[in-house]
């Protein structure tokens, strides 16, 4: 969810109209790629841009209610769920904003 308590889903019209979880699969229903799928990580990151943890409470709820729905729907359609959390909470501390790299330091400024 976003700061004020709405998801990304719901205030992403892109997201929204088209990049979408299909549940209880959790297939995208734009391009039938597992949720998140490309465009669905875009629009994530844009719409949670400086608020990385409401981002990963978001993707968490998403994680869990995927496990659960693909639980119900056939426990081997459930997989490895190693897999399923590196689908939904992997991937943003895979783009995660590095700092510049300093250059190099004098003598006086190592000490």
């Amino acid at each position: 969810m976003s700061g004020d308590g709405v998801s990304a889903a719901q205030t992403d019209p892109e997201l929204q109209s088209e990049h979408v979880p299909l549940r209880p699969l959790w297939l995208c229903r734009a391009c039938g790629q597992p949720w998140p799928c490309g465009r669905a990580k875009l629009a994530l990151l844009t719409s949670y841009q400086g608020s990385r943890l409401n981002l990963l409470l978001y993707l968490s709820g998403c994680l869990q209610e995927a496990i659960d729905d693909l639980h119900r729907l056939s426990l081997s359609t459930t997989g490895d769920v190693r897999n399923l959390f590196d689908r939904f909470l992997g991937w943003p501390a895979r783009h995660r904003r590095r700092p510049p790299i300093a250059g190099p330091q004098t003598p006086e400024e190592e000490t």
